[in-house]
C-alpha cells in the first residue's frame, strides 16, 4: 500500500537566512517529531523573504524606538509578560524588533510578502504551513487579507493547516497595525498556535474564543539566551507532538474516521460545545481596598460597596457561588489579576461578567518611544502600587483579557474611584484618588522660565485623528488627548478614523471589544465617599445601587444619568460616566422580579 503524502510548507522568522541550515534544521525536528512515517510521507517545501529585506537599514536608534513600541503594547509582569527595562535587552532582540517594527509600519513590504507567500501556497499546495516570528506575521496578513478570497488561495487555503511558532500576532502593536485591534479566524483546516511563556521576543498568547477551528498549544521550554525563540525547540516540543503532530498524521490516514484530537474532521464542524452542568454562565468580580499600606492612603467605604454591589448582584439573578470578592491586602497587583483571568475566562454566547473597583484611582506619567514622558495612564490602586507600571492595574495590562471576547456576550466594568488625585482636607468628604510622589510628578512638569515658575508638561496626543467626534476622542484618550484609558483599549484603537474605517469595508474589521463602562466622575472630577448614618460607601456605589432598587426597569444610560441627578441633588460635584456599545447602552438592566 503506498504511503500517503503529507506536503509541509515552512516560512522562517527574521535573519538572513540565505547562508543558514535552517531547512536542513525543520525537517530533522519535524521528521524525529512525526509519528506514523511509516505510512506518511513527509514532502518538504520553504518559503525566504529575504530578497525583500536585503537592503533594509535599521539604525540603533529605530531598533530602540521598535523595543519600545512592542514591549509597552500589553507586556507585563501582572499577566505573565516580562517588562524589562529597555538597556536589558539582547542586541539581537533589538533588531529583530526592528525589522518587525519596520514591516508593520511599511505597506509595500507588506504588499510584496503578501504577494509572496499567496502565490507560494496556490503553486506548493500545502497541508500544513509553519511560520515563525515575522514569517507567521507574514502569513497571517496575507491569510486575512481580501486577495485570499481569490478562488485558487481560498481553495488552498480550506486544505491547509496553520502552525505558528514564537510569534507576535499577539502582541497589541502587532494586532493595532494588522487588523485594527481584533485577532480574527483564519479560513484554514485548522489554526494552531505554539506559544512559550519564556520566549523574550515580543511573542504573546492568543484567545479566540469564537473560533471553532483554532487552538493554543502551550509549549514552555526555558534555554539561556536567545534559544527561548528557537523554531526547532518549538517543533520538537512534546505537546507539539501530542497536540499537532499526531492528530495531523491520525487524520492524514483515518479519512473520514473521527481521530485524536479537536479538530474538524473530513470537513464536517465539531460540535457546538455543550454547557457544562453547573457552569457559570454569570461572573463577577468584585475588589474593595480601605486598608492600604500608608495609613494616610485608607479609605472607609469600599468593603462596604462591595457587599452592597454583590447583594444587588444576587438581586440581579448572579449566584452567590458566581460572585468572588478580592479585599485590602488580598488585593495586590498579582491577586486582582489572576482573578481577572478567571472572570473572563471560556466565555460564551449570552454570558455576562460584571467586574466592580472600589478604591482609590491615579494618573500615571509615562515614558514614550522618545524615552521621555509623553503621556499619561490611568490606573487602578491595587494595595501593593508603588507607581510603577509593574505595580498597577492599568489599560494596557487588561485589554488583552476582554479585548477578543465574543461580541455576543456582555462584559460590564464599574469603577467607584477616580484618576484626578487629590487628598480629602481635614474634615471634608474623601477622595479616591492619589496625588503622585514628588519624583513622579516631576515627570508632569517644566519650569516656565518667563514666570520663573512650574507648570504642566505639554504631552504629545496618542492618536489626532481618532475620530472626528471631538467627544468621542476625549472619552477615549481624555481632555488633552494624551491618556491610556481603563476599558478603551486604546492601543488598538489608534489608527485614524479614515483608516479604520476603510479597513472595516476592506477586510470586514469591526474592531475589538468594548466593554460597558460605568465610571463614577468625569476624568477631572473626585469620586467622594458618602456616610450613610454610621456607615461608609462611595457615594456613587450607594447612589447607584438605590436607584438600582427602586427602578428596577432601567436601562443603563438611564441608570447613569439618574444616578448622577441623585449625586448633583445631594451637592456631590461628581457626574457618572457610561461608554459602550450603543445597543447596550440602551438595554435593559437584568433584574429578577
Amino acid at each position: 500500500m503506498p504511503k500517503k503524502k503529507l506536503k509541509i510548507l515552512g516560512v522562517h522568522g527574521l535573519g538572513d537566512h540565505r547562508n543558514s541550515t535552517w531547512k536542513q534544521d525543520w525537517q530533522t525536528a519535524v521528521i524525529k517529531a512525526f509519528p506514523g512515517q511509516d505510512n506518511i510521507d513527509l514532502e518538504f517545501e520553504f518559503l525566504s523573504y529575504d530578497h525583500i529585506f536585503e537592503n533594509v537599514d535599521i539604525s540603533a536608534w529605530e531598533a530602540m524606538q521598535a523595543v519600545w513600541k512592542l514591549a509597552q503594547s500589553g507586556v507585563s509582569t501582572a499577566l505573565g509578560g516580562r517588562r524589562g527595562v529597555l538597556g536589558d535587552v539582547s542586541d539581537q532582540v533589538k533588531w529583530t524588533a526592528g525589522y518587525v517594527v519596520a514591516w508593520l509600519e511599511d505597506e509595500e513590504f507588506k504588499r510584496k510578502t503578501r504577494a509572496l507567500v499567496l502565490e507560494s501556497l496556490v503553486d506548493k499546495q500545502p497541508d500544513v504551513v509553519l511560520a515563525h516570528s515575522l514569517g507567521s506575521l507574514i502569513t497571517y496578513n496575507a491569510f486575512t487579507h481580501q486577495d485570499a478570497a481569490r478562488p485558487r488561495v481560498a481553495a488552498a487555503l480550506r486544505n491547509a493547516r496553520y502552525v505558528s511558532l514564537g510569534s507576535q500576532i499577539g502582541n497589541a502593536f502587532v494586532i493595532r497595525n494588522l487588523s485594527a485591534g481584533r485577532i480574527v479566524p483564519l479560513p484554514v483546516k485548522y489554526w494552531y498556535h505554539l506559544y512559550n511563556e519564556e520566549d523574550d521576543v515580543f511573542t504573546a498568547p492568543i484567545k479566540l474564543w469564537d473560533a471553532s477551528n483554532f487552538r493554543q498549544v502551550d509549549t514552555y521550554f526555558d534555554i539561556d539566551g536567545f534559544a527561548d525563540h528557537s523554531p526547532v525547540e518549538y517543533l520538537k516540543h512534546r505537546n507539539t507532538i501530542e497536540s499537532v503532530w499526531r492528530p495531523v498524521a491520525e487524520l492524514r490516514l483515518a479519512r473520514g474516521v473521527r481521530a485524536f484530537g479537536s479538530e474538524r474532521v473530513a470537513g464536517r464542524r465539531r460540535p457546538a460545545a455543550v454547557r457544562e452542568p453547573g457552569r457559570q454562565a454569570k461572573r463577577a468580580l468584585l475588589v474593595g481596598i480601605n486598608q492600604y499600606p500608608h495609613e494616610q492612603d485608607r479609605l472607609e467605604g469600599c468593603v462596604n460597596d462591595v457587599f452592597r454591589m454583590s447583594s444587588v448582584l444576587q438581586e440581579c439573578s448572579f449566584a452567590p457561588a458566581s460572585i468572588r470578592v478580592c479585599l485590602d491586602e488580598r488585593a495586590t497587583t498579582a491577586g486582582i489579576t489572576e482573578r481577572l483571568k478567571w472572570l473572563l475566562d471560556d466565555p460564551r454566547p449570552g454570558d455576562e461578567r460584571v467586574f466592580f473597583y472600589s478604591g482609590h484611582g491615579a494618573t500615571i506619567p509615562e515614558y514614550g518611544e522618545d524615552f521621555e514622558p509623553d503621556r499619561k495612564t490611568e490606573t487602578l490602586v491595587p494595595w501593593d502600587f508603588d507607581w510603577t507600571p509593574e505595580r498597577a492595574i492599568v489599560d494596557d495590562q487588561i485589554f488583552s483579557l476582554y479585548s477578543q471576547l465574543p461580541y455576543n456576550m456582555r462584559f460590564a466594568m464599574i469603577l467607584d474611584c477616580c484618576h484626578s488625585g487629590g487628598m480629602h482636607r481635614q474634615g471634608g468628604a474623601k477622595v479616591r484618588g492619589l496625588n503622585p510622589p514628588d519624583d513622579i510628578r516631576h515627570r508632569e512638569l517644566e519650569w516656565n522660565r518667563q514666570t520663573n515658575m512650574w507648570v504642566p508638561r505639554g504631552f504629545k496626543p496618542l492618536n489626532r485623528r481618532f475620530s472626528s467626534d471631538d467627544k468621542a476622542s476625549k472619552r477615549y484618550f481624555g481632555d488633552k488627548g494624551a491618556s491610556t484609558r481603563i476599558g478603551r483599549a486604546s492601543l488598538l484603537r489608534a489608527q485614524p478614523e479614515r483608516e479604520y474605517r476603510q479597513a472595516k469595508r476592506r477586510e470586514g474589521i469591526v474592531g475589538p471589544y468594548l466593554p460597558l463602562i460605568i465610571e463614577a466622575c468625569a476624568e477631572k472630577e473626585f469620586s467622594y465617599e458618602y456616610r450613610d448614618g454610621a456607615t461608609s460607601y462611595g457615594a456613587f456605589t450607594y447612589a447607584l445601587t438605590k436607584r438600582l432598587r427602586e427602578q428596577k426597569r432601567i436601562s443603563f444610560e438611564r441608570l447613569v444619568k439618574e444616578t448622577g441627578d441623585e449625586l448633583d441633588y445631594l451637592n456631590y460635584k461628581q457626574r457618572p460616566q457610561i461608554l459602550g456599545p450603543k445597543s447596550v447602552l440602551s438595554a435593559r438592566v437584568p433584574w429578577r422580579d
